[in-house]
């Protein structure tokens, strides 16, 4: 008989008498050793197993089993207390095929031989769970993953839409076949048409579908649009109460009352959908928008556990949404400051011609304290002036601000561009502006050919000749340090040009990058080319191109040149 050799040696136990008695029976037997290592197996849990018993002989049940959960905490309670106890466990073994879960039943009781405890004693019995419990295991098992995931893929960037796109992804198709979220317009943006009484506007931030039902989209809706709920709308009811609003198997005329407005019932019924959940998005009592979730075709319908799923998705996406909709609130106001400071400059006379752009860092991480003018002088001169604020936000817009109307202020003394980086200097040192600036500034004559130029720590203008293969870079002029120093030690030097030369001045912003020494990188804009009569606004959209992506700062840039005489007189008698 099977595990005589191994039995004898190991404990007083014979299992000939118990073979004799359980060896034919449908109920998978085992014992184990005070160590829990098998003593006896019978044919039936040989099956149930998928394992011969000589493999289970002197090993333990996780050693055989790896795959199942045999509570062996309450088999070590059984063989101290000696209370018989029962267990359902469930795993996989090398019975099933794939990684089917099997579930059992067992009874355990501990086994004495002469008054010694040999060990424990098992009948087990596997058990089928219902299909409904299998199903609610899974879609718990479902749930926790989502909630588990949630933390990692939503709110991973301070974008209201990429933080609705991000929820939308996460629930479908876990927990909706499609799922929109729609939030509240802005309060500092383009103004939007106003709402009919009575109905609520929302925009919608994200949408998403299963495959099947993408088709069918278009009738649904578009991400970015506005869209009006009427007056009892399901979405109303919602953020009224801040309570999800579930709606399971809906009529036509239910979905009429519930939907933005009743002509969307045909839309709704094209998707198959037959069931929604509006959940509130809302953070500290303040509504942010609703998370819509419908399940369409077979699909069952929504159950209290997916509503309780679907609020706490939505409230860990609302602190995302208010994180990035306050710093967006700060971010418009400083960037609309920044806009208005930095107006488009006006060309001081005719024969003039000027560009310019502005590029916040990452399409508008920060504002800055970049800056560009063009002053009109006496004599057709005129002043241009690139600068950089240090720092970023409200503090460097406002900054960049004072040093602009100072310069202005200076530029109509008649000084030549080191006098007023002197006078800029002083300025800024006794008012006490705590931000440094760098600053070019460049006086062209009349007529061109000619220039005054004078650095404050910026980095040097470029020339570029038309038709010419490369640029010149005025690299060998000096440079001062930056304005707000109080060092002084600025200087003027004279830069001459042919006509049609266009003057480029860019911020730091466009030549810094990380691990590269700048003056390689400001070397590159030698490359710079213009045909004869090219346009300056296409060169600028060239150099952000080109030189623009990796920027960690803001960039602005200018390009000028002054246009002969004869030719701008055509232009104005055309």
């Amino acid at each position: 008989m099977q595990a005589d050799a191994y039995a004898d040696s190991v404990v007083p136990f014979d299992p000939t008498t118990l073979a004799a008695l359980v060896d034919g029976t449908m109920a998978g037997v085992g014992v184990l050793d005070t160590g829990l290592r098998y003593l006896y197996v019978n044919p039936a849990l040989e099956r149930l197993n998928g394992i011969p018993a000589a493999e289970h002989l002197g090993r333990t049940v996780s050693e055989v089993l790896p795959g199942v959960d045999a509570g062996e905490d309450m088999l070590r309670a059984v063989l101290a207390d000696g209370k018989p106890r029962e267990i359902t466990s469930s795993g996989v073994t090398a019975a099933a095929a794939g990684s089917v879960r099997r579930y059992w039943h067992g009874a355990y009781h501990r086994l004495e031989v002469g008054g010694r405890i040999v060990g424990v004693a098992g009948i087990v019995l596997e058990v089928m769970a219902s299909d409904k419990g299998r199903r609610e295991l899974e879609q718990a098992r479902r749930h926790l993953t989502m909630l588990d995931t949630a933390a990692a893929r939503i709110g991973t960037t301070l974008d209201m839409d990429t933080t609705c796109a991000e929820l939308v992804d996460l629930v479908v198709p876990g927990l909706a076949d499609l799922a929109t979220v729609e939030v509240f317009p802005p309060d500092v943006a383009a103004p939007v048409r106003p709402a009919p009484a009575g109905v609520l506007r929302l925009r919608r931030a994200a949408l998403t579908a299963v495959a099947g039902l993408r088709d069918e989209l278009p009738g649904f809706g578009l991400t970015g649009e506005y869209v009006d709920y009427q007056e009892g709308a399901a979405v109303q009811r919602c953020l009224a109460a801040n309570q999800p609003v579930v709606e399971n198997h809906t009529t036509d005329e239910e979905l009429a009352r519930s939907a933005p407005a009743p002509e969307r019932v045909a839309a709704y019924r094209a998707l198959g959908m037959h069931s929604a959940v509006i959940v509130p998005v809302a953070v500290r009592g303040r509504p942010l928008g609703v998370l819509g979730l419908i399940r369409a075709g077979d699909s069952p319908v929504f159950t209290d556990e997916d509503v309780v799923v679907a609020r706490e998705l939505a409230a860990r996406a609302a602190v995302g949404l208010d994180h990035a909709r306050r710093y967006g609130h700060e971010h418009t106001i400083a960037l609309e400051l920044q806009r208005s400071l930095l107006s488009e400059p006006r060309p001081p006379h005719p024969h003039i011609e000027v560009a310019t752009r502005y590029l916040p860092a990452d399409r508008s991480v920060m504002v800055g304290g970049d800056w560009f003018d063009v002053i009109p002088l006496r004599d057709g001169r005129h002043l241009k002036a690139m600068g950089d604020v240090m720092g970023h936000g409200v503090e460097a817009a406002v900054a960049m601000s004072h040093y602009r109307s100072l310069l202005r202020m200076f530029a109509d003394d008649d000084l030549p561009p080191h006098r007023i980086l002197e006078q800029l200097d002083r300025m800024v040192e006794r008012s006490g502006l705590d931000r440094a600036a760098t600053c070019l500034l460049v006086v062209v004559d009349r007529f061109g050919g000619a220039c005054d130029v004078a650095s404050a720590g910026h980095p040097p203008p470029v020339l570029i000749d038309p038709g010419k293969a490369g640029a010149r870079v005025c690299d060998e002029m000096p440079v001062g340090p930056p304005l707000g120093t109080g060092v002084g030690g600025y200087r003027t030097v004279s830069v001459e040009f042919g006509p049609d030369t266009v003057l480029f001045m860019y911020t730091d912003g466009l030549v810094e990058r990380r691990g590269e020494d700048m003056d390689v990188s400001i070397g590159r804009l030698r490359e710079l080319t213009l045909p004869a009569g090219g346009s300056l606004e296409d060169l600028l959209d060239e150099v952000l191109e080109r030189f623009g992506p990796g920027a960690e700062d803001d960039i602005a840039v200018l390009a000028s040149r002054t246009r002969p005489r004869a030719a701008s007189g055509r232009a104005a008698r055309r």
